[in-house]
């Protein structure tokens, strides 16, 4: 890839793992400063408790051919990340990509459990995670990205619009979360608009995040040993697909005809003709809707 975005310099909120490391390494990729933040490092796990690292990000970031910078912050913790923004003004004077991809809620989320059912700490937690820390984050780093125009904002959430209006997603606290960051986006992209700045929801396909594969059981190498368990996971991709559609978007010249849109890997995929690691193009969301949801084998010939 050419070095496209040499010379800016992209926050991305929550990259310790998961779409967060695959957008920031592709940034990288692209020639790209990247800030990556989250709470594991090398000498500090999270509540995850999970082995990935802010520090093997930004090096993945720097081995792409950008430069990676980690930097532990939590989200939630306002001096953190006004913290953070002083630091990336003060080593850079830009921001020209804020990626809000912090989530956290995979192990609070009780599916297929109703409100009254569902822990109401877990739920809270899992709303404050998903949403407060997105809001925190633009307060802090906005200022610094309207300095001028073309600064772009990616609202990471799962599921667009579209799909998540006319679908429960299996838990009131998931559903609202995730319908939660797209509307965070759009009202975003009102206020940015006298700035000439742009402001995307973006969503995934079914992601084959380190916990996803873990879940099933098999690593990258081998995922499709998880088609037994699952056979719809066969429209799954990498989380270097979403990574790559950040990109498409940031070297994008008229990228804020998306200003408030919200789109899919998939979706932009089909725009801009980028591919997953394996040359496929994955368009989840509609064989989510038109096999998978429709009680339909799996069979992802035509979606990918």
């Amino acid at each position: 890839m050419e070095k496209t975005l040499t010379g800016k310099i992209a926050l991305v909120a929550g990259a310790t793992r998961g779409a967060g490391r695959g957008i920031a390494v592709e940034l990288g990729r692209a020639g790209a400063t990247v800030y990556v933040t989250g709470r594991t490092t090398r000498s500090q796990l999270s509540e995850y408790g999970l082995p990935q690292t802010i520090e093997e990000t930004a090096e993945l970031v720097t081995q792409a051919g950008g430069k990676g910078i980690a930097v532990q912050v939590d989200h939630l913790v306002a001096e953190q990340v006004k913290q953070l923004v002083e630091r990336i003004d003060r080593e850079q004077g830009q921001l020209d990509i804020l990626v809000n991809d912090i989530w956290g809620g995979e192990f609070l989320t009780e599916w297929y459990k109703p409100v009254w059912e569902h822990s109401l700490e877990n739920g809270l937690r899992l709303l404050r995670l998903a949403i407060d820390t997105h809001i925190i984050t633009s307060h802090y780093a906005l200022p610094l990205l309207i300095r001028k125009p073309g600064g772009l904002v990616l609202e990471l959430t799962d599921g667009t619009a579209e799909y998540n209006q006319s679908h429960y997603r299996l838990s009131l606290f998931y559903d609202l979360a995730k319908t939660s960051v797209i509307r965070l986006a759009w009202a975003q992209a009102k206020e940015l608009q006298p700035f000439g700045c742009t402001v995307i929801a973006l969503t995934p396909g079914w992601l084959r995040s380190e916990i996803m594969l873990d879940l099933f059981g098999v690593s990258e190498a081998n995922w499709q040993d998880a088609l037994s368990k699952e056979p719809h996971f066969v429209i799954s991709e990498t989380p270097y697909f979403v990574g790559r559609a950040v990109v498409a978007l940031a070297t994008d010249p008229d990228h804020h005809r998306w200003n408030g849109v919200s789109t899919s890997s998939g979706q932009l995929a089909k725009e801009y003709g980028f591919t997953d690691v394996d040359g496929s193009q994955p368009d989840a969301w509609r064989y989510v809707v038109e096999v998978q949801d429709a009680g339909l084998p799996a069979d992802a010939t035509g979606y990918r």
